[in-house]
């Protein structure tokens, strides 16, 4: 309860308000002290007067005695004054007091300096001693010090002492009804001040409150609605049914830019497949011209064992042989047409754990077959001690396929009848630094071909950019792979030297183990 903005402005105002009337109250009670002060100097310094003009009138000493009837006028008129003590000193030493003992030794010292300063004039004031009053250390007694002639010409000195203590007592016992006093005012200004502060402020923003918290988008722009004498607050509730508005027509406009997104999105996806097949069948294109010539010697084979077939002179025994050769050379189609339809049949989005090593065997086997590829030894050195990872098989097939027909490419270009060779290798890495998992796979192809020059390894996974003679390439083959093994967490580099060859490594993460990957199947 204490937390809410009520009680919080009404501590704040209750706070202020004691703190406001406290210093008030110093003040004033200091300037009610020094004029309490002044009141009783100005008063003690006429008493003052008074006693030297009765000493100047009345003969104190004797021969040795002082005059019994001039001691018993000023006892009187000492007994109607305030004053704490009374000292009368003449020039020989001899002296009259009266009063407390504790303060005459002042009033003395007093009288002393007043006639070894042997000047007449009026009655000079000066505060003695320290005492507490209502606030701090203040003057304990006022001293009344003047010198007087009389008739006879003796030169006195008179002291008088007045307290200051009952007039600060008198202060401090006021006090008490002052701080009650204080403390009401302070309690009845917070509770008004709060109360005016509630219905001019406070009771508004309550409102404005409300009606954020039971808003409705369908109830229009005008949510927020406050009366005119409001003020400043009715500008308030204009800025913020205009930002209501601003919002409602950006929310519109976001939908709109989510939608054109999404449709863009799903359009560049297609763009992407397109793109992905593209390439895909730019490179099955170039296996199928090897795989063609291939089909075409089995095919001759398969057509003569069937012209013999037609001939009535054969024995059963070569007549079974033929049909069997036959067969063998057939199967051996099919199983060439399979390995090619593996490789450029579309596969459907979506990634699974595969064994990299499987994938490198069946495309070599596959790449063996192939006439342009002829002057290329292919070389696997699959050493990793585990290969399963989480990628898209076939995706990964059209990787390295594009990275093994650069390499070809790479060789031819050193020349006519130029050979070379294709090394395929993977090897275990460790985790990256500052990253946890199962560790990574890295494949490598090298080759031995002309090389790329420095200045041209920064573009070449750029898509459209090709180093190939035009028709050769379309210069989205390493595009596409880098993509595709970003998409699968990896990474691509490449290494070469102009006239040495190139080698182009895919660095893969390697599956989980806790869930059963990265175990050979």
């Amino acid at each position: 309860m204490l937390r809410g903005l009520k009680a919080k402005i009404g501590i704040n105002l209750g706070v202020f308000f004691l703190f406001a009337m406290l210093a008030i109250h110093f003040v004033i009670t200091l300037t009610v002290q020094t004029l309490l002060v002044r009141t009783e100097s100005d008063r003690a310094r006429a008493l003052g007067a008074l006693f030297v003009a009765r000493l100047e009138d009345l003969p104190l000493w004797g021969e040795h005695l002082p005059n019994p009837q001039s001691l018993a006028g000023l006892r009187l008129l000492f007994d109607q004054t305030a004053a704490s003590c009374l000292v009368i000193q003449d020039g020989r030493g001899r002296e009259i007091s009266f009063g407390e003992g504790r303060c005459l030794g002042p009033a003395k010292e007093l009288c002393r300096e007043r006639l070894a300063a042997g000047a007449a004039g009026p009655p000079g004031i000066r505060p003695l001693g320290q005492t507490f009053a209502v606030f701090g250390m203040q003057p304990e007694h006022l001293g009344v010090s003047a010198a007087a002639e009389t008739k006879t010409g003796e030169r006195l000195a008179l002291a008088l002492l007045f307290p200051l203590t009952p007039l600060y007592r008198g202060l401090r016992s006021l006090e008490p009804l002052v701080l009650c006093f204080i403390l009401l005012n302070a309690g009845l200004f917070s509770v008004i001040a709060v109360y005016r502060i509630f219905k001019i402020t406070l009771q508004p923003l309550g409102r404005l409150a409300r009606r954020a918290e039971e808003y409705n988008e369908e109830e229009g722009a005008e949510l927020f609605a406050v009366r005119k004498e409001d003020n400043e607050l009715k500008r308030l509730s204009s800025a913020l049914n205009g930002l209501l508005r601003r919002l409602a027509a950006e929310k519109a406009k976001l939908r709109q830019t989510v939608v054109s997104l999404e449709a863009a999105n799903a359009e560049l996806r297609r763009a992407q497949s397109e793109i992905l097949r593209a390439e895909k069948l730019a490179s099955v294109g170039r296996l199928s011209a090897g795989i063609a010539h291939e089909i075409g010697n089995p095919i001759g084979i398969v057509t003569g064992y069937l012209e013999l077939l037609k001939e009535n002179g054969l024995a059963e025994s070569e007549r079974r042989d033929c049909l069997e050769r036959a067969s063998r050379e057939i199967e051996r189609i099919n199983a060439i047409i399979r390995q090619l339809l593996e490789i450029s049949r579309p596969s459907p989005e979506g990634t699974g754990e595969v064994s990299v090593h499987a994938i490198l065997a069946e495309l070599a086997e596959v790449l063996r077959l192939q006439p342009f590829l002829g002057h290329l030894r292919i070389a696997t050195d699959l050493a990793a001690a585990r290969d399963r990872v989480r990628a898209d098989g076939a995706q990964l097939r059209q990787v390295f396929l594009n990275l093994a027909i650069n390499a070809a490419d790479a060789v031819s270009a050193r020349g006519p009848g130029a050979r070379g060779v294709l090394a395929i290798q993977t090897a275990d890495l460790p985790p990256a630094a500052g990253e946890g998992g199962e560790g990574r796979l890295q494949i490598s192809f090298r080759d031995d071909g002309v090389g790329i020059p420095e200045e041209q390894i920064p573009c070449i996974f750029d898509p459209f950019f090709t180093t190939k003679e035009p028709g050769k390439g379309t210069g989205l083959g390493l595009a596409v792979s880098y993509m595709i093994v970003a998409r699968a967490g990896g990474r691509m580099e490449v290494e070469s030297t102009p006239g040495s060859g190139t080698c182009l490594r895919v660095v893969l993460p390697l599956a989980r183990c806790g869930n059963g990957w990265g175990k050979e199947a």
